[in-house]
């Protein structure tokens, strides 16, 4: 019995050659994942599919020199975490994240609204729409507006305080349900 115990207790180096070449490694493994990922348990998760590509891949191994080769499947392990960390963003366990950071409100109405309100421009006669639109989209001067346009100062503000009441009559039309009268 005690011939088997003091067989088991021999080392790594001297039971595998594979993992004498390893295992003095890992801890240079570790520190350099740890310093790419800044976050132990990635970086130890990471250095153990690094140390499974190795073992699995020993005998596919070119050279003799094994340190470059564990470094360079550390590596590129590394390369591939951070672009599928950039591409899905932080994980944050759910009991951290503010309620309101979980959903985002509804924006069918924005859509609609926008909907709605091109509609109302179009039915706008065209000199009204015309000057509506170089006032408050383009933000040009009441006297631009006129040179543009070609008419007096007087005109210009006539047909925007027509165009302006005309479409807010035009969107409160579009805010009351449509009924149908059935006779």
């Amino acid at each position: 019995m005690a011939h088997r115990a003091a067989s088991c207790r021999c080392s790594a180096t001297e039971m595998n050659p594979l993992a004498a070449a390893i295992e003095p490694l890992v801890p240079g493994l570790r520190r350099y994942a740890r310093s790419w990922l800044r976050d132990r348990a990635m970086a130890d998760d990471v250095v153990q599919d690094c140390l499974e590509r190795a073992v699995g891949r020993w005998r596919q191994r070119r050279g003799t020199e094994v340190r470059p080769w564990i470094y360079a499947i550390l590596h590129n392990l590394l390369v591939d975490h951070q672009r599928q960390h950039s591409r899905r963003g932080t994980a944050v366990p759910l009991h951290l994240v503010d309620d309101a950071a979980l959903g985002h409100p509804a924006d069918q109405d924005a859509g609609l609204h926008h909907r709605d309100l091109l509609r109302a421009l179009d039915a706008l006669p065209e000199e009204q729409r015309t000057v509506l639109l170089l006032i408050s989209v383009e933000g040009l001067s009441y006297g631009e507006v006129a040179a543009v346009v070609g008419v007096p100062l007087g005109t210009v503000m006539s047909r925007i305080s027509r165009g302006r009441d005309r479409l807010a009559t035009l969107l409160q039309e579009d805010e009351r349900p449509r009924l149908r009268s059935i006779r």
